[in-house]
């Protein structure tokens, strides 16, 4: 079972790259389909709920999952094996998740939607619901899963992704620093000062019964 949203456990350690792990890069270089096939059906739902949350916008996110996949499959050949196979797609989705929010910041707000009709427009939840049961939503059930992922958006972006990485794909601490590029230290600032800041914007809306669980712990 994997740590809760405001749970932090410092003790654990980055996977080395496994025997399956091995086998599989070593025949997506052979360019054996079905490889192709084992790596989409083992990440392709993992990929895109990250990029979805931490773009929280469908299209954004499908576009996303398209990139990692084809700079996964273009780059395999250089893949060394210094990191575990998971932290190197999950470095790569995180970094395909910058490019589409800085072109978004650079493209969109200059746009305007003369032909879209307000009442067409539908939340991502109602479109494509996340079938997959990471520990998130084991830990929580689905009117506060709404109240979190709610939160969870508006908190600063460089938080989001570190809480994201940790508490919904159940990254460990050194995984993460991996992925992010950023020492072990920063990592769990980021963490903590991104619970903190989930627990402020919860603080008005959570359920009582749940207020044990919003104390912060300290990172060691």
């Amino acid at each position: 079972m994997g740590t809760s949203i405001f749970e932090l456990s410092p003790g654990q350690t980055a996977e080395t790259l496994d025997v399956a792990d091995l086998d599989l890069v070593e025949s997506l270089r052979e360019g054996s389909e079905q490889a192709y096939e084992e790596l989409l059906m083992r990440f392709q739902q993992p990929v895109y709920a990250l990029a979805l949350r931490l773009l929280d916008d469908q299209s954004e996110a499908c576009d996303v999952v398209q990139e990692v996949f084809l700079k996964v499959f273009r780059n395999v050949g250089a893949f060394r094996g210094q990191s575990t196979l998971k932290t190197w797609v999950y470095r790569i989705t995180v970094n395909e998740a910058h490019n589409a929010r800085r072109w978004f910041f650079r493209h969109r707000r200059a746009e305007v939607e003369l032909d879209k009709n307000p009442d067409e427009s539908r939340n991502w939840k109602e479109i494509i619901p996340d079938r997959g049961r990471s520990p998130f939503d084991e830990a929580f059930d689905s009117e506060q899963h709404i109240m979190i992922e709610g939160a969870l958006k508006r908190i600063n972006p460089i938080f989001r992704e570190a809480v994201a990485l940790r508490d919904i794909s159940d990254l460990a601490y050194e995984e993460i620093a991996e992925v992010l590029g950023v020492s072990l230290g920063t990592v769990k600032s980021r963490i903590l000062r991104g619970r903190e800041a989930l627990r402020g914007e919860l603080a008005g809306s959570l359920k009582t019964g749940l207020a044990p669980r919003l104390v912060a712990k300290t990172a060691e």
